[in-house]
């Protein structure tokens, strides 16, 4: 059977001559049409640090792929990086782009009968997106992760992209001089690759190791270093070899690789867009997982690792420390992972673990021992209440007291609420809540950095509660509770709150509540009108149209 199974339709015989001389056109010769055809997803970008660092990687894939005997054939991703775009109406655009980055994949490769596909991208939301469409299609596939960035420093300090965010709040709080705020700016960002704790990126791109889908040590690996391209030849062999032996994603991808994942994702202190993009990539996959699934496994995986943003080190440090490999054979050992589930290399994730040693080295303290973790149980808990009766995400890492009730503070947009905090109109016990910006209403679900950010630098971290229906970034902690939904645009009852209501969040209870009678509750959405939808044409109209509840993931399909 030949190894182009699927591209043979395009390029086996006389009637298909007109293909063939397309194909000639772009360096195929005589002996190349029975080679497997490889997409290669190129991710590269000029515009963010996260995706500057790839077109080495991707040319390191296409000389591997070409010296194993594939035929790659490069085509461009798009990427938004939410760095960037973060607290503008920019950032409504972030989500979309998963299901862009999606949609461009699926098209590609189906569009040309592709054999298997390496995806190579760097930000936040090219890991999902990757992989849900490497979960659509079902061909072999493997994700190469840019890589991480280097840690900024400024004075004796290790700095990250969060520290930009955190200094704009203590700034306007008089907390910071010029000369410390415009050294964090200038040195937060060193190098190439994505944002340095385990935020969104390096979450998702840690996940893909236990899911299965990327070789095991990779996902933490600095972008700038040679063992980075090293990792992306790897992977080029690694998928011609599941091409030979039709190691199919949906083979790898299943209920208990995807438990293996948010397994790894709690014991790290992973990022809480990892629920959504779980949801979405369960989806693709066809496979039953739900929001609660992410709270049966948090009771019973401890958070073993001391990773920012509520931690002391970033990525590299971790990567030092043994990562990815040494977190999932700890797990593996206390029988909290499934060792049985096949990996793209062919071999089971048992095998692949067979020489990492069973407890982390004594010369760091990245990686806890099992006897002492950071946390007893994970750090992503799933609340609900008459808030959000079908779930929501908080973020409990790094608190004194995951508990707070105190009187609303109700903005209808992320701009309303930044102006109040940087006017110091906030104060300590008050509940922020941040509506119509859900995946319909925003649209698009931003992140709420800045925000975050901003209070952290004022002081008020731990002491003011935010619950919202958009997103928060990887790079958040504190009394934050994000996905609330049903969302506003909606009409959940995140809508119905007044300024100065009682609500209470409880991570201990895994309670949210807006803490008045039901019949009051009943009476406003009686009195409750859907309000215009802020875009009508273009993505993010079309996105709107189309997108799930966040509790189902946010899916557009």
């Amino acid at each position: 059977m030949p190894l182009n199974k699927r591209s043979q339709l395009i390029t086996a015989g006389v009637a298909r001559s007109p293909n063939r001389a397309m194909l000639r056109a772009v360096g195929f010769g005589d002996g190349d049409f029975d080679k497997p055809i490889v997409g290669v997803a190129n991710g590269h970008s000029t515009m963010n640090p996260c995706n500057a660092g790839i077109q080495p990687l991707v040319d390191r894939a296409i000389a591997e792929l070409k010296s194993v005997g594939a035929m790659p054939q490069v085509f461009g991703v798009p990427t938004i990086t939410d760095g960037i775009g973060m607290g503008t109406e920019a950032m409504k655009y972030s989500l979309v782009s998963r299901e862009v980055i999606a949609d461009c994949i699926e098209t590609a490769v189906n569009g040309q009968a592709m054999d298997g596909v390496l995806v190579c991208g760097g930000c936040d939301k090219n890991m999902p997106g990757g992989m849900i469409a490497i979960l659509r299609m079902n061909v072999p596939g493997i994700y190469v992760y840019a890589g991480t960035i280097k840690p900024g420093r400024w004075k004796g300090q290790d700095l990250t992209i969060v520290s930009a965010f955190e200094a704009v709040g203590s700034y306007a709080a008089g907390k910071m001089s010029d000369e410390d705020f415009i050294g964090i700016e200038k040195n937060a960002c060193p190098s190439v690759g994505a944002c340095g704790g385990m935020f969104t990126a390096n979450t998702m791109s840690s996940s893909f190791e236990a899911l299965g889908m990327s070789v095991l040590g990779s996902s933490q690996m600095a972008s700038p270093d040679p063992e980075k391209a090293d990792s992306a030849a790897e992977s080029a062999r690694v998928l011609v070899n599941a091409i030979k032996h039709d190691i199919k994603p949906r083979d790898i991808v299943t209920r208990k690789s995807i438990e293996n994942a948010v397994a790894l994702i709690m014991a790290t202190g992973g990022s809480t867009n990892a629920v959504l993009h779980y949801l979405a990539i369960a989806h693709a996959a066809q496979v039953k997982w739900t929001i609660d699934d992410f709270e049966r496994v948090r009771k019973k995986v401890p958070v073993l690792c001391d990773l920012k943003p509520s931690g002391r080190y970033v990525a590299v440090d971790f990567h030092r420390a043994g990562g990815v490999p040494q977190v999932l054979k700890m797990l593996l050992k206390q029988g909290l992972i499934h060792g049985d589930c096949i990996t793209i290399t062919g071999k089971t994730l048992a095998q692949e673990l067979k020489s990492v040693p069973d407890a982390p080295r004594a010369d760091q303290d990245v990686i806890r021992p099992w006897s002492n973790p950071m946390y007893k149980q994970g750090h992503l808990a799933i609340l609900k209440g008459n808030l959000s009766p079908e779930g929501c995400v908080a973020k409990i890492t790094g608190l004194k007291s995951p508990k707070i009730t105190g009187p609303a503070r109700v903005f209808d947009s992320e701009v309303a609420c930044m102006k109040a905090i940087m006017a110091r109109k906030i104060k300590a016990g008050d509940v922020i809540v941040i509506r119509y910006e859900g995946p319909k209403g925003g649209p698009g679900m931003q992140e709420m950095l800045a925000p975050t950010g901003a209070l952290i630098g004022q002081g008020l971290g731990e002491s003011v509660g935010l619950i919202t229906d958009g997103r928060f970034s990887g790079g958040t902690w504190g009394m934050v509770v994000g996905h609330v939904a049903p969302e506003a645009f909606e009409g959940g009852p995140i809508a119905l709150v007044k300024e100065g209501d009682s609500i209470t969040i409880d991570a201990i209870k895994r309670l949210i509540q807006l803490n008045i009678p039901a019949k009051e509750l009943t009476a406003r959405k009686k009195k409750w009108k859907q309000p215009k939808p802020r875009y009508t044409r273009g993505a993010l109209a079309k996105f709107a149209r189309l997108v799930s509840t966040a509790s189902k993931g946010a899916v557009t399909d």
